[in-house]
């Protein structure tokens, strides 16, 4: 019986689980951006995501503690030198999971996982300010303004969808094309 257990154990024994999680930590952290399947992205987002909060605070116990974890000194000095100082600002979420569909051979759910702040593309998106996004109401009767108002605000909403989707559909392209380079497909 699992009763109580939390995470995904991957089908793995502890070692390699937490082999695996290791090996994709430091892929993530030297290239930005890695495909693998859902399960993994999921359970790599909960293993990175404190390590990379740790590195903000670049003392040696912190570099000694994240070193334990990834066991490579490259991706410690680039997660504490370049990474840390990127998401410094951020409070927290620093991965983002973005699903790719089915792999061919045994129709896998895949999966990109890759840094937020380090996607240029979706942190160059221009931003459409819509007024309706400033409060919400309850919905009463509408006088003669408030439906245009309404009107503009859906088409507004609709032009950021639109961009987001186009953004992501460019990302996964882009990931499909160079799925094909061994040093890019990490899983």
């Amino acid at each position: 019986m699992r009763h109580g257990k939390k995470f995904n154990h991957l089908g793995r024994q502890q070692g390699h689980r937490r082999a695996l999680l290791r090996n994709l930590s430091i892929a993530v952290i030297e290239h930005k951006r890695i495909n693998t399947t859902l399960a993994k992205a999921k359970a790599l987002r909960v293993y990175l995501e404190p390590l990379i909060t740790k590195s903000k605070l670049n003392t040696t116990h912190s570099r000694r503690v994240v070193f334990s974890y990834l066991n490579n000194k490259e991706a410690v000095k680039e997660l504490f030198d370049n990474i840390s100082v990127k998401v410094a600002s951020r409070p927290g979420g620093y991965l983002r999971i973005i699903k790719t569909g089915f792999r061919q051979g045994d129709a896998a759910e895949m999966a990109m996982i890759e840094l937020v702040d380090y996607n240029e593309v979706l942190l160059n998106t221009p931003k459409v300010a819509s007024e309706g996004n400033a409060k919400k109401k309850r919905r009463t009767r509408r006088s003669k303004g408030a439906g245009a108002a309404a009107a503009g605000a859906v088409a507004a909403t609709a032009v950021v969808e639109e961009t987001t989707e186009e953004v992501i559909e460019t990302v996964v392209e882009e990931t499909k094309e160079k799925g094909a380079d061994p040093e890019w497909d990490n899983a």
